[in-house]
């Protein structure tokens, strides 16, 4: 099934007003089963810059990696085979993508670890309009355990300060560019606040300044494992930040400006 099937130019519309799109079914088992022995490889052998966010005796369990897609075949498949890279060039509207960098995140049954509001552009070395992420669940999501999204907060020209995902707290002040996230969660009904029921074949696409949290698994029975996908379209630039980027990517040598044209950056072919 082609790409245009299932995107239409009113789903392209859509994305761009809301700055996220849920789209049903476009990933085939063969995807979801080889992702999730890719997964139980990277659990086994983790990646450098894993991290935990459950404290000790607490329930359940949060934990993330990434940048691990030249070491596991499956993510690299993925990545340079799977309908993923179609997806996010049609969505983005650009002539070329390169794939940025791969990330899980685990959330166990009865996991009460929430992940706070934020946006994803200020956390990388990165600029442009043409930037998004391709969240895949593996595991079926009912909606109270889905990422939230504030539709059309990528258009509202601010940039926020990151904030740390195992304790919540800001990375620094607010800074000249960077407002502080303001507390979403006193004023939800100002905002109109998109999640869905996902089943496996299912994914959120957003843009990489779209404000999104995600919900813990207090009283979920299943798994919630997420693989996503992040993507660079034809007007992405290297950037800095006032603090370390997430990943840090400490072997490239690009200057702020200058488009992500870099081996770490792979340029995808779509079909």
């Amino acid at each position: 099934m082609g790409v245009s099937n299932f995107i239409s130019d009113s789903v392209i519309t859509k994305y761009e007003q809301d700055g996220v799109v849920c789209l049903r079914g476009v990933f085939s088992s063969k995807w979801l089963d080889s992702l999730a022995q890719g997964m139980e490889k990277n659990l086994k052998t983790p990646g450098p810059y894993t991290a935990g966010y459950t404290a000790e005796n607490e329930s359940g369990n949060f934990l993330g990696d990434y940048c691990n897609w030249q070491r596991i075949e499956e993510y690299r498949l993925f990545a340079f085979e799977s309908p993923a890279a179609s997806i996010a060039k049609r969505l983005m509207q650009s002539n070329e993508v390169r794939f940025y960098h791969e990330h899980v995140l685990i959330k166990e049954p009865n996991t009460k670890e929430v992940t706070p509001w934020h946006h994803d552009l200020p956390y990388y070395g990165l600029d442009g309009d043409q930037v998004c992420s391709i969240w895949l669940p593996l595991d079926p999501v009912a909606k109270p355990a889905c990422p939230e999204f504030i539709a059309g907060s990528h258009r509202s020209g601010k940039r926020y300060v990151p904030r740390f995902f195992v304790n919540h707290e800001k990375y620094t002040t607010a800074q000249d560019e960077y407002e502080l996230v303001p507390d979403i969660d006193k004023q939800r009904d100002q905002y109109r606040i998109l999640a869905w029921d996902l089943e496996p074949g299912d994914c959120v696409v957003f843009h990489m300044l779209t404000l999104h949290d995600a919900p813990g698994t207090v009283g979920i029975t299943t798994r919630r494992r997420a693989f996503t996908t992040r993507w660079l379209g034809d007007d992405a630039v290297f950037a800095t930040r006032p603090w370390t980027t997430s990943p840090p990517f400490p072997d490239l040598e690009l200057k702020p400006g200058e488009p992500m044209h870099d081996p770490l950056f792979p340029l995808v072919h779509c079909s």
